[in-house]
């Protein structure tokens, strides 16, 4: 079962991190970057070795479509970006990072490798975004749902292990899209509007039935009499109530912590290896 208390408290001092930076103690310190190029937002996360929290930094990007890049100069500009000012707040060079893949689309890892090369960083590992974010829940058993802006994944785990992950393109830019074409205003209207969290309870039966549809995604890849909790993460995952609608529509019960957006960014430092160990080959 999940420590909601730990977690909480975790992420509350990586989302704190945006601002203030966490130096460790340590002499020669070494940092664990995790890159997470997500479809709405590039974001990096700075560990030190013991996965402390050290600094974060994030952009608004749109460069990737359900998980694969499609302007990989923005995404590499704005990910060098992002490690500059991250090595001038920590006062160090960055040189390792892991980076994460929404469930079931490993075959774009090579351009995502390319781009955290690209902006300086050697890649020691690679693995799926529920995976990543399971790195900060430490669960046995249950289901990890990481709703992005571009898809929903999940990964089944049991015993500590993945059995299975599947991914589907729906999240929320989809979302957004359905609130633009409802309310007849501009993609940039509906996302600031999305964001807004005084306005999750009024645009939400707008929305339920794109929520409705990623839990019918989830529901239809498990067993619910061998589940008996969701977890969810990701960007979307911060849309109030969103666990209320996964509850009623899988009848399973279904928990978030209290600021999930930076839960897979964290995950994927997390698994930053620092060690000269052989990198994985994709």
């Amino acid at each position: 079962m999940l420590d909601l208390k730990r977690v909480n408290s975790y992420m509350k001092k990586v989302a704190a991190s945006e601002t203030q930076v966490f130096l460790p103690k340590k002499k020669n310190p070494r940092y664990k970057v995790g890159l997470d190029l997500g479809t709405a937002y590039i974001v990096m996360v700075v560990l030190d070795e013991e996965n402390n929290p050290v600094a974060c930094e994030k952009q608004a990007a749109s460069v990737l479509r359900d998980g694969v890049v499609v302007d990989y100069t923005g995404a590499l500009n704005i990910s060098r970006a992002l490690r500059q000012k991250l090595e001038d707040r920590i006062g160090t060079e960055l040189n390792q990072c892991a980076i994460a893949m929404p469930a079931g689309t490993e075959s774009s890892a090579r351009t995502h490798r390319y781009v955290a090369e690209g902006a300086g960083l050697r890649v020691t590992n690679v693995l799926d975004e529920p995976t990543a974010a399971n790195s900060i829940y430490n669960i046995e058993n249950g289901v990890v749902v990481d709703i992005g802006g571009g898809t929903t994944g999940l990964a089944i785990f049991k015993d500590g292990k993945v059995t299975q992950i599947y991914d589907e393109p729906t999240g929320g830019t989809h979302v957004t899209l359905v609130l633009a074409g409802n309310q007849r205003i501009s993609i940039d209207e509906a996302e600031a509007i999305k964001m807004d969290y005084a306005r999750h309870k009024e645009i939400m039966p707008i929305i339920r039935p794109v929520i409705e549809k990623m839990a019918s995604i989830v529901i239809r890849h498990i067993n619910p009499s061998e589940t008996d909790t969701i977890y969810l993460c990701g960007g979307t995952s911060c849309l109030t109530d969103i666990e209320k609608v996964f509850k009623k529509v899988t009848g399973i019960e279904t928990i978030k912590p209290a600021d999930p957006f930076l839960v897979t960014p964290a995950g994927i430092a997390a698994n930053c290896i620092l060690d000269n160990e052989t990198e994985e080959e994709y």
